[in-house]
C-alpha cells in the first residue's frame, strides 16, 4: 500500500491540525493588534502636570491667590 502526501494530510484528518494552526495564528495576531491599539489610546492622552492643575483650580476660584503663589513656589523647587 503506497501512501502519498495528498492521501496522508489532505483526504484524512490532517488538514484539520493545519487548519487549527493558521487559525490560532490569525486569531494571536488580531488579539494583539485589538490590545495594542486599545492601550495606545490610553497612552496617546495628554498627561496633566502640577503646575498645570494648579493653574485650572485658580482660574476657577477654588483657591486663593496667597495659596496658588505659595504652591506654586513649592513645586517649582522639586522640579
Amino acid at each position: 500500500m503506497t501512501h502519498y502526501f495528498w492521501n496522508d494530510w489532505y483526504l484524512g484528518w490532517g488538514w484539520m491540525l493545519w487548519f487549527g494552526f493558521i487559525f490560532l495564528v490569525f486569531s494571536g495576531f488580531g488579539n494583539w493588534g485589538y490590545t495594542y491599539n486599545a492601550h495606545r489610546k490610553y497612552d496617546l492622552a495628554p498627561r496633566k502636570g502640577a503646575i498645570d492643575i494648579l493653574n485650572e483650580r485658580y482660574a476657577r476660584g477654588e483657591i486663593a491667590r496667597e495659596e496658588f503663589v505659595q504652591s506654586k513656589s513649592d513645586i517649582s523647587t522639586r522640579l
